[in-house]
């Protein structure tokens, strides 16, 4: 028990720490490697360096200041790259063979630079190589070793070759990181604008098949409750469409709900479309809406966004008469253009009172009319939708299309007909 507990603490741990953002993280295992390459390849160049002083106690320690100071890089980046350049001054300075010390200088310049504290880096560096002039052409007679020599300028120009390699590493890594950066950002906006999207089409799609089915079965539910003691069958046919509308309801919102458990899965079903007006239309007519559905033009297959798009508009408009005109006519016009489809929806009015059934006259707030104008506008097109000059209601829509499709049926199998 005791062995599963602590196995399990340290996967707790490795996890925890693996979650960690880098800049709370310390890079034990580079700062490690640092440390090897420092000691290692400096016994290595001091064997070809008799000239210089030898390795002692102070030198192991300055060869370890930079890599100890590399565990606390990414949080203090302008410390850790002048105490780099202060030990490696130290060094040069007690005249210890020259080695890859200046591995941690380079690092550290690297990280200073990538996290934005460029003067600090260059400063650093620079500070570096001219103290390292100073040491090598004047005050070499003062240091250790005593019988060392003037330095030839010409290595100089390594040494400052050195200094614009790493400045310049340095300068790529910054702008590449800023570059990851703004698309790691430009990517999570875009996750986000599309979330909100498929929030709102959601929303949309809910609303649309609550709001028509509801409202069918409210009708019907009034229908039912007024007729069951006069005339039980017409009551009977009340409740037999409250069932169909109820069932079609639940089917489009577990579909709907289908996309959020696995989005990545092709619908069950396919998507409403003008296809099945008829069956919108037998849903009105069962809430005592007689719908009548005329087409002008070619009917032309539309793309599947525009297709639900229209379905929806015609629904929610016929909802809207339902829930708030007390017209029981309402005329559906399908005008299909070379560019666009027209949608008009008419009914006669006069604009139903607030009554037992809670319908409220209808107005340019609603949400469904605001669900019209966002199905339309996604797809570049508009709806307005208001009173007539003549009395009553209408919905008028305007859908782009495509290039025109192939020839098809007209929706539902409607027949073309003038508009009224």
């Amino acid at each position: 028990m005791t062995e599963a507990r602590d196995e399990t603490r340290g996967v707790r741990a490795w996890h925890w720490w693996r979650s960690q953002p880098a800049s709370r993280r310390l890079p034990w295992v580079s700062s490690l490697a640092v440390a090897v390459i420092q000691m290692g390849g400096t016994n290595f160049a001091a064997e070809n360096q008799p000239g210089r002083a030898s390795l002692d106690v102070l030198a192991r320690l300055l060869l370890l200041v930079g890599p100890v100071l590399l565990l606390v890089r990414h949080r203090y980046p302008r410390v850790v790259v002048f105490g780099a350049a202060g030990a490696a001054m130290l060094y040069l300075g007690a005249g210890y063979p020259y080695g890859p010390i200046f591995l941690s200088v380079a690092i550290a310049c690297f990280a200073a630079i990538v996290a934005g504290h460029r003067w600090a880096a260059w400063s650093a560096v620079g500070m570096l190589w001219a103290g390292h002039v100073v040491i090598a052409h004047w005050l070499y007679r003062w240091l250790p070793p005593g019988d060392d020599g003037p330095m030839p300028w010409e290595q100089e120009l390594g040494g400052a070759a050195w200094v614009v390699a790493v400045i310049a590493a340095s300068e790529l890594g910054r702008v590449r990181r800023e570059q990851m950066l703004r698309e790691r950002a430009e990517r999570e906006a875009a996750e986000r604008r599309r979330r909100d999207e498929e929030r709102l089409r959601i929303a949309r799609e809910l609303h649309d098949v609550l709001a028509h089915s509801i409202s069918v079965i409210n009708v019907q539910a009034g229908v039912g409750l007024a007729l069951i003691d006069q005339d039980p069958e017409q009551a009977r046919t009340a409740l037999t469409t409250i069932k169909a509308a109820s069932k079609e309801a639940l089917g489009e919102v577990r579909q709907v709900l289908d996309t959020l458990r696995a989005p990545g899965d092709a619908p069950r079903s396919p998507a409403p479309g003008l296809a099945r007006l008829p069956e919108l239309t037998e849903q009105a007519s069962a809430a005592g809406l007689d719908v009548e559905v005329a087409v002008e033009g070619v009917p032309t297959g539309l793309p599947a966004g525009a297709d639900l798009a229209a379905f929806r508009i015609v629904q929610e408009a016929l909802t809207n008469v339902v829930r708030h005109s007390a017209a029981r006519t309402a005329r559906v016009l399908l005008r299909y253009e070379p560019r666009q489809l027209e949608i008009r929806v008419d009914d006669e009015g006069p604009a139903a009172e607030r009554g037992a059934e809670g319908g409220d006259v209808i107005s340019g707030g609603g949400r469904g009319l605001v669900g019209m104008r966002e199905r339309a506008a996604a797809l570049g097109g508009t709806v307005e939708a208001g009173p007539r000059p003549g009395g009553g209601f209408r919905v008028l829509a305007r859908i782009p299309l495509g290039p025109p499709g192939t020839v098809s049926e007209a929706p539902g199998g409607a027949p073309e007909k003038e508009a009224p």
